[in-house]
């Protein structure tokens, strides 16, 4: 069936076909060439001759790319800058307000909010996000918002930048009862303590649905080329402390693939840069067709564990690293070494020499996490 998305009413997404006209709805771009979004006038600088494109974003300055009153919601977000080097595109900050709530329900830098990790641009396409050509920024997330919404745009650099973007909404009479508003939340991590998740979204209260994340992990160098990537996803609902009621099996795993992590660009899931060499991953995962949805609270999180041998283990103690064995992979099961504290330690010679042996470890995470609240 062919069909496009607006949310009902239980935060599910309902299809409409195409050729059905919905009433009490009407297409409205907001940009520098209408602003406001008001009927016939877009276009009036320059005599209608692409009078107002773009502007410059200088240095400490915030520029607004929407300020709207009324109903409505987004349904396409597209962005380009002039500069797209990693440090300026993170040094972007885009914020989005909905019905005038003093706090942004979204704050992160503009590559990431994008799906593009670490700011690291590299064409892609998913069912939320695109970047053709690798040069710029497309969202295709609804954003419903009863009365108002608000976007604004901050350049934390040292350069100006030159700013060009199109907001594509719908202007609604009214939105079903019990919709929810769209939030993303991005995160990176300091130094970490060693066993502890670094956390994807904190616990956040209400009702609502988490969409997902993209995750960008810049490994550290003592760990040599040992793989990051055997840590699970957790997420903790509706009181959920100690214990997750969703576990994941590792990290390739919860993007869909397997061991040896390559790139891959699909729908749900993907990988959009997999540098061994460098030690540099960005991936995601987007929960549309498995949803998550949540009646009280959700707390998210990936646990900081990778793999190697024996010898690489004990070479990265050697060399001053920070690690902590948690499992062997013997030929006929995984041995639990947290619950066999009389195992012998990976430095004693009866410990297994060719086993895959997984341990605790601190690289630098960051994150970006999409879900949708039952407050703005």
């Amino acid at each position: 069936m062919i069909a496009f998305c607006l949310i009902c009413s239980a935060g599910k997404l309902m299809a409409q076909e195409w050729y059905i006209y919905p009433r009490g709805t009407q297409s409205r771009w907001i940009d520098l060439e209408n602003k406001m979004g008001r009927q016939g006038q877009g276009g009036l600088e320059n005599k209608g001759a692409k009078g107002h494109p773009s502007e410059w974003l200088a240095p400490g300055d915030s520029l607004v790319l929407m300020d709207y009153e009324g109903t409505g919601m987004i349904r396409r977000i597209w962005a380009t800058v002039i500069d797209r080097s990693p440090a300026a595109l993170q040094a972007l900050r885009l914020k989005m307000y909905w019905d005038h709530s003093p706090e942004p329900a979204v704050n992160a830098p503009l590559s990431d909010f994008f799906g593009v990790a670490l700011g690291r641009m590299t064409a892609f396409e998913s069912a939320l996000f695109s970047d053709p050509e690798g040069k710029s920024f497309n969202s295709y997330i609804p954003m419903p918002f009863k009365v108002a919404a608000r976007i604004v745009l901050v350049n934390h650099s040292k350069v100006k930048q030159l700013v060009f973007y199109d907001i594509d909404m719908l202007k609604l009479k009214k939105l079903p009862r019990h919709f929810l508003y769209f939030h993303a939340y991005w995160h990176e991590s300091a130094k970490g303590v060693l066993g502890q998740d670094y956390v994807i979204l904190p616990e956040v209260k209400g009702r609502g649905r988490f969409l997902g994340a993209n995750i960008g992990v810049r490994t550290d160098s003592v760990y040599q080329n040992t793989w990051f990537g055997e840590g699970e996803v957790k997420v903790y609902l509706d009181g959920d402390r100690q214990h997750p009621t969703l576990a994941g099996t590792g990290t390739e795993d919860y993007i869909g693939t397997a061991w040896n992590l390559g790139t891959f660009a699909q729908r749900y899931q993907g990988c959009t840069i997999a540098d061994k060499k460098k030690g540099i991953y960005a991936f995601y995962r987007y929960h549309i067709p498995d949803p998550i949805y949540f009646r009280k609270a959700c707390r998210v999180t990936i646990q900081q564990i990778g793999g190697g041998g024996r010898e690489q283990i004990r070479q990265i103690l050697k060399d001053g690293g920070r690690l902590k064995v948690v499992s062997v992979m013997s030929d006929t099961a995984l041995i639990k070494i947290l619950e066999q504290p009389q195992f012998p330690a990976v430095t004693d010679d009866r410990f297994p020499k060719d086993a895959w042996t997984n341990f605790y470890r601190l690289d630098h995470y960051s994150s970006t996490a999409y879900y949708y609240l039952d407050q703005p």
